[in-house]
Formats: C-alpha cells, structure tokens, sequence
C-alpha cells in the first residue's frame, strides 16, 4: 500500500485553520442558544429567572404553579373525536391519567385566596406508549399573546424591595402597553378564588392541530368542563383546595367532559387572548374521571414536566408562538428543580429525565 505523501507547511496550517472556524461557530452557535452573546435576547432562563425574581426560589418546587396536588383516574372515550384525530386516546376506552391541580406562583405555601386562578395538567398514556400532556387554566383568555410580552408583564410585576409588592404604577404602564390584555382584565375582575378544584372549568388557551386518519387537519382548542355543581361553599384556611378535594374524591369520582372546539376558516390560532366566536362547532369528545389524590411532594405527578408539546401522532401543535416558549421554560423549571432536590436533606430518590414519547 502506497504512503500518503507529507502534508506541506500551507496543508497543515488550512486543516488547522479549518478546524478552528469549525468549532468557533459551534462555540458561537451555542453561545447564541444560551442567550451569552444576545443578554437581551429572551431565553427560557432569562424568563424561568424572572420567575424566580417575582417569587423567590424555593429549591425542589416547580418555578410556576409550585402549589399543587397530584391526581389520578382516566379518560373514558366516546369517540366522538375520533373522526377528527388519529390519537389513540379519542378511540372509545380508557386511557390512565396522571394530573396536578395547582394555582399559578412560585410559592409553594401561598394561601388558596392569593389568586383567582386554578389550573389542571394532564398526562394520559395511550397503549402503544404515546403521550399526551396539556396544561390547562380556569380563564378562557391569556393575558398576552407573544412570549415577549409576557415576559414584559413579569417585569412589571416584580416586587419593589421597598415594599415587597409591585409597583402599580409600573403595572398600570404595562397593561396601558399592551391593549390586547382588555379580554382577561374583564375576566379577572369578576373572578373569585374558589374553594373547590373540582366546580372549575378549564380551559386550553393555545390552539392546537387535530390530524385524522386521512391527514386532513382541523384547528382545535379544548376546555374541561365539570360535573360538579357549581362552587357555593366557604373556604377556610390556607389549604382548603386540597381539602376539599381530598374529601370529594373520598365520596366519589369526580368528573370533567372534555370539549373540543373546532375553529371557523379565519379563526386565530396563533392569539391566546382572543376567544373564539360562541357559535363554533363544539365535540363532547368523553369523560376525565378522576379518581385519587396524593401530596405533590410524593405522588406520580411530581417528576412530570406538563409539556405541552408532547403530543401522540393525532394532535400537532399550531402556530401560537406561546407553545415553544411554554415548553422550553417547563423544561428549564424541570432541570432546576429536580437537580435541587437531589440535594435536599432526607432526599433518596434519584430523579430523571421525564420520558418524552
């Protein structure tokens, strides 16, 4: 076998030139991705470190909707969606559900009454392995539609030092800013804390893509709507929601329908804070049942990041620019708190990386 001839003095110096440009643009790329040559650019750390500011850090807890309550039940399947999605979940049967109920804020110890707003995540695992997970709230309309303005709406919202409340005037400024938060203020200012995780509504807020068989798509938003009746009690203490849940599910099996809505050619899907004419086409697609309860601090909800974007063949995110934001700032949470708690005193449990299927 014939030897390569030597390399010239001029070779050698191109390869290590080239070599060089080759990882400069690699460090340059990454130094892109994580914000270090664009500070002002916003990144998921940049808005899960806001989060933080507004809050403070309570190490092991999600960095949003910290207080929470894990669940467990199923959804039953009429197949009435099933025409519309090629997911697994919508044929008729049952499909295991791993939920939180939780109230938006990074404390954890935050009394129920300091917010308005419930929420509810889902986790349902089809039979052949594929997930769905959605997060869902009890308002029908987002405050803002781009992740940028929510980010700004933060700002506004961190407390001054000087009073450990946020400045209203620096609220008011931002709402002023952004005239398309009209839809939610009319809804916040009639809403009420309720005492019950089990009387609310929740709704999806982002649009997303139904795929049928045929690959045809069809814009879709969902909402969970209870069978409880209406809330009427009297919430006492600080942790009533958990209560009360946990004394309704001791009854009995609490129980949501899950409405899709189909959207009008022209209807936006890429506006959280714009709601859908009434008159859209609405599928009863079947019955969330839940059926148990655990503390978050030791229930299967714990090490479960909501993505949104974990979706089975059938449903397809859309254009709403929230979604990627949403899923990288949940991922971000995810890493923080579950490298925290493998250094909290008394913690044995070695966390992992959630399965993304």
């Amino acid at each position: 076998m014939q030897a390569s001839p030597p390399l010239s003095g001029s070779s050698i110096v191109l390869r290590f030139a080239l070599i060089a440009a080759i990882l400069l643009i690699t460090v340059l790329a990454l130094g892109y991705v994580g914000g270090w040559l664009a500070p002002q650019r916003l990144t998921a750390q940049r808005m899960v470190n806001q989060l933080q500011a507004n809050a403070g850090v309570f190490p092991g807890f999600r960095r949003n909707h910290a207080k929470g309550v894990c669940v467990a039940g199923y959804f039953d399947s009429n197949g009435q969606a099933q025409p519309y999605s090629a997911a697994q979940v919508f044929a008729p049967g049952r499909t295991p559900v791993v939920g939180r109920f939780a109230i938006p804020g990074g404390n954890p110890y935050a009394p129920d009454s300091s917010v308005p707003i419930r929420s509810m995540a889902l986790r349902f695992t089809q039979a052949n392995g594929l997930q769905w997970r959605t997060g869902m709230n009890s308002m029908p309309v987002f405050p803002v539609s781009t992740p940028q303005a929510f980010f700004e709406q933060l700002q506004a919202q961190q407390p001054d030092p000087a009073t450990g409340k946020p400045n209203p005037a620096k609220v008011a400024a931002f709402f002023a800013a952004h005239p398309e938060t009209a839809s939610f203020l009319a809804w916040i200012k009639a809403a009420k804390p309720s005492s019950s995780f089990a009387t609310e509504g929740y709704w999806s807020l982002n649009a997303f893509v139904f795929v049928d068989a045929s690959g045809a798509r069809h814009a879709v938003r969902w909402r969970m709507v209870p069978e409880a009746n209406a809330d009427t009690s009297t919430a006492q203490g600080a942790d009533y929601l958990d209560a009360d849940l946990t004394q309704r599910l001791a009854q009995s099996p609490q129980r949501w329908h899950l409405m899709v809505t189909l959207a009008n050619p022209g209807d936006p899907t890429d506006d959280a804070t714009k709601a859908w004419p009434s008159d859209r086409r609405d599928i009863d697609a079947g019955t969330l049942v839940l059926t148990s309860t655990e503390p978050q601090e030791s229930g299967a909800c714990r090490d479960i990041n909501y993505d949104p974007l974990v979706l089975p063949n059938g449903i397809a995110a859309s254009d709403d620019p929230l979604l990627p934001a949403r899923s990288a700032a949940y991922a971000t949470s995810y890493l923080r708190r579950t490298s925290e708690e493998a250094h909290l005193p008394g913690t044995a449990v070695a966390h992992t990386q959630p399965e993304i299927k």
